[in-house]
């Protein structure tokens, strides 16, 4: 996608798209307003959507965005990590815990998981029992693997199981997964 794709896809999804629109306003209502310079549109040369920077805001990597349905998601995903920064004042990025607990709920509220999403990356029909935590687990180890303070994806696990269980109850500021 190019940046000026980017840029105009970014507009419209705040105005219209209700997943982002609901996490703005709960941002708002949080104490943390985001304005238009909370986003970030930039070439990125890993292989990601986007990504959340505490106390800077969400980048969009235009090179790697290939859809409307992809940036909606990926908006998703990342205002999910804004609202953790906002409501806990306190937020440790660099704790591998505290992380694994946010790309758990980024994962569960997000979307990320939903089955088409799973079938487009290969992964098949993964079942109705458990296949939506399963999938939650996988992508919150991938993504907790690859803060600079987990060791491996072993340790990047553990701490996954370690709040899987309660970050994956805790839908704030959902009533439920969406």
């Amino acid at each position: 996608m190019t940046p000026e794709k980017c840029e105009g896809e970014l507009a419209d999804i705040a105005k219209k798209t209700p997943m982002v629109r609901f996490l703005l306003e709960a941002l708002d209502k949080a104490g943390c307003p985001v304005n238009r310079d909370f986003f970030e549109v930039q070439y990125c040369s890993q292989p990601v959507l986007g990504g959340f920077r505490p106390d800077q805001g969400v980048v969009l990597c235009h090179n790697n965005l290939m859809s409307r349905t992809d940036m909606e998601n990926m908006l998703t995903h990342e205002l999910v990590h804004a609202y953790d920064h906002c409501r806990n004042k306190n937020m440790n990025w660099l704790d591998v815990k505290q992380h694994a607990c946010s790309e758990v709920r980024a994962s569960n509220l997000s979307g990320d998981c939903h089955w088409v999403n799973e079938m487009f990356r290969g992964y098949g029909f993964t079942g109705f029992q458990n296949g939506h935590q399963r999938c939650v687990r996988r992508r919150a180890e991938l993504s907790t693997a690859m803060n600079p303070r987990c060791a491996s994806k072993e340790e990047a696990k553990e701490a996954v199981d370690a709040i899987f269980a309660q970050c994956f109850k805790d839908t704030r500021p959902f009533d439920d997964i969406p």
